[in-house]
């Protein structure tokens, strides 16, 4: 923390590895003494879910003092209107977080259907949506080779404020994408801890892959 803390907006504990999590309450008290919001991975609601256990995972939420929660169905099917219910009820608990976009690489969604989802999820009460793609990046915002499906975001941008939006880019190449298109300050979601330093670097054109580019945009 005291080498990437600085460098950190929020914390995920991903998926559901916070059940399995020896000293969990120990670990979430590091990042709140650091000042850095942290929360449990939306499979751990779908989980919950997928049980018909929802009350069970507010009370979770209430036993750990969590101040935000992700509501995501990348794992399991729920008719999206439930799925906003499920964020309309929690935000009246906690700051959501929702994510759109599936885990499975043959659910492949029409640009309008991403931007319809992240439509209704904000109107519910999500503070922000994540754009999935997984800890492997080739899936949702990807095709399986990794590759950025730039028409998709490019169509995202024309409906859904880029502040409003974390995207999740676990490789470099795909940092650098969306730091050149969007800028700095660009939400960047699914990064690994041992990445957020080589991240800051490429968000301020430390680093060979955007170092021209901010050079540049100096010059003009």
């Amino acid at each position: 923390m005291e080498v990437a803390g600085p460098h950190t907006d929020i914390v995920k504990l991903g998926w559901a590895t916070s059940y399995v999590t020896p000293n969990l309450e120990n670990k979430l008290k590091i990042y709140r003494d650091a000042n850095i919001p942290v929360y449990f991975g939306g499979t751990l609601f779908e989980a919950f879910i997928i049980r018909n256990q929802f009350d069970d995972y507010r009370r979770v939420l209430d036993k750990y003092d969590m101040k935000f929660a992700e509501v995501s169905d990348g794992s399991i099917t729920i008719p999206h209107e439930e799925k906003c219910e499920y964020i309309s009820k929690l935000s009246e608990q906690v700051t959501v977080i929702s994510e759109v976009g599936s885990k499975d690489a043959a659910k492949i969604f029409a640009p309008y259907k991403w931007i319809s989802l992240m439509k209704a999820e904000i109107e519910a009460g999500s503070w922000k949506v994540i754009a999935e793609a997984r800890e492997s990046g080739n899936v949702g915002l990807y095709r399986d080779s990794g590759e950025v499906r730039q028409g998709l975001v490019d169509e995202i941008l024309t409906q859904i404020p880029a502040e409003t939006i974390i995207w999740e880019a676990p490789q470099k190449a795909q940092q650098v994408w969306f730091i050149k298109l969007i800028g700095t300050n660009i939400n960047l979601g699914n990064i690994a801890p041992a990445d957020v330093i080589p991240v800051e670097t490429l968000r301020l054109g430390l680093r060979s892959d955007t170092f021209d580019h901010f050079l540049n945009m100096e010059t003009k």
